[in-house]
């Protein structure tokens, strides 16, 4: 048997938060393998498949670091406002809030296409010669013992490293055969995303409107090729109304999209395949193992409300790449307990925060009934009249809060 392919680190998984890492780990010198069953060239096909993410500034700030926002010049719209209300933005009801960057402030966030995304991750990676992609791959066997990971793969190829990293998103088989514990629960809704083009100009703004049955948020994108406004959109529905939704032909489902939006851009164009998915909660208490450890999806999975899923896992990333870069400086093993220890610290709490932020928020604007809606436009009302705790929700939404990383705060590691 040939000898196995060695690396610093191997990485299961390589979607946005998998060759970020990648990206991040060899930026500082580490050596990477990444493998993934999925195959790299389709997903960066031509046609916007719908998707979309709002990045953080903060997170933003790592991309420039490690040269991604150069790649994504001219595909990325600057959020510069938050509006949020309970019910439509036109009901005159009040208590709504909104979120507005000061002049030479920072945005709250940037909305990019995942497949833009995609593409700037794949050309960095390209260019990183510590990196090397085995994708499409299937990965046939694991062995994890104390010192350290094979993987072999399904054509028989053999790799090795002493940390294994799990970036497979939400099913994660590697995750479940690790004997991770999850806790996990549906919310019983479906989310519909997809994009619009919109009569009026969106002015940098997202709009977030809490109704009964979900959240429904409309996200500025940058304008097409032929000049027309545009607009990512996440709108939640009630598990029993998904699919009657699903199966509305374009117009009528314009129409309840416009319904919904309460006029606030004017007519709309579907401009993107729709895309309907369950939403759920989850979050495993532990996100390290032996040898192993969890980032993004593989380690949480939260509601869609407040747009911090993507935002959340690229922060595991970033304090993962400090954790490991000073390591490796120090001559330690990757895969060292007490290394690992010092990631699950930094990364474990303030998962477990957002996490069940979103969730309260989610159960909060789920409560049918005037008294409820009139408690919470009396909350909304109460942070819009008091700056500092505005401060701190725009702080949260820019991903500034808490103690940042490195590669977050804009600098090397």
């Amino acid at each position: 048997m040939s000898d196995p392919l060695r690396s610093d680190v191997l990485i299961s998984g390589g979607g946005l938060v998998g060759q970020t890492l990648a990206l991040a780990l060899a930026h500082h010198g580490l050596s990477v393998q990444v493998v993934d069953p999925a195959d790299p060239v389709a997903s960066i096909a031509p046609g916007f498949d719908g998707r979309a993410s709002a990045i953080a500034s903060a997170t933003w700030q790592m991309f420039e670091v490690l040269g991604i926002a150069d790649r994504l010049t001219g595909h990325g719209c600057a959020i510069r406002a938050i509006k949020v209300g309970d019910g439509a933005p036109d009901s005159g009801r009040g208590g709504d809030l909104d979120f507005v960057t000061a002049e030479g402030d920072p945005p709250l966030g940037t909305m990019v296409e995942n497949r833009q995304l995609r593409i700037a991750l794949a050309a960095a990676l390209a260019e990183a010669p510590l990196v090397r992609r085995m994708m499409p791959a299937a990965v046939a066997s694991r062995v994890i013992d104390a010192h350290g990971v094979t993987l072999t793969l399904a054509d028989g190829t053999r790799l090795a490293a002493p940390l294994l990293i799990v970036a497979e998103g939400r099913r994660s088989p590697t995750r479940d055969a690790a004997g991770f514990h999850i806790a996990n629960w549906s919310y019983h809704h479906h989310a519909m995303i997809g994009a619009v083009a919109h009569e009026r100009p969106h002015a940098n703004v997202a709009h977030e409107i809490f109704y009964p049955s979900g959240p429904f948020a409309l996200l500025p994108l940058v304008d097409d090729a032929e000049g027309r406004h545009r607009s990512a959109f996440v709108w939640t529905v009630s598990e029993k109304d998904g699919p009657g939704f699903a199966r509305l032909g374009d117009r009528g489902f314009t129409a309840e999209l416009e319904k919904r939006a309460g006029g606030v851009l004017g007519a709309m164009q579907l401009v993107a395949p729709r895309m309907t998915y369950p939403l759920g909660f989850h979050h495993s208490a532990s996100i390290v193992a032996t040898r192993v450890a969890l980032v993004g999806d593989a380690a949480h999975g939260i509601h869609p409300i407040a747009g911090q899923g993507l935002n959340l896992g690229l922060r595991d990333v970033a304090a993962l790449t400090e954790v490991l870069v000073e390591g490796a400086r120090l001559g330690l093993d990757l895969g060292d307990a007490a290394l690992l220890a010092r990631y699950q610290r930094w990364r474990g709490l303030d998962n477990l925060m957002v996490s069940l932020a979103t969730d309260g928020l989610t159960r909060l604007f789920g409560i049918p009934g005037r008294a409820a809606a009139a408690v919470r436009r009396t909350g909304l009302g109460a942070v819009q009249r008091m700056p500092m705790l505005k401060r701190f929700f725009m702080d949260e939404a820019r991903g500034e809060a808490g103690a940042l990383p490195r590669l977050l705060a804009g600098a090397e590691v």
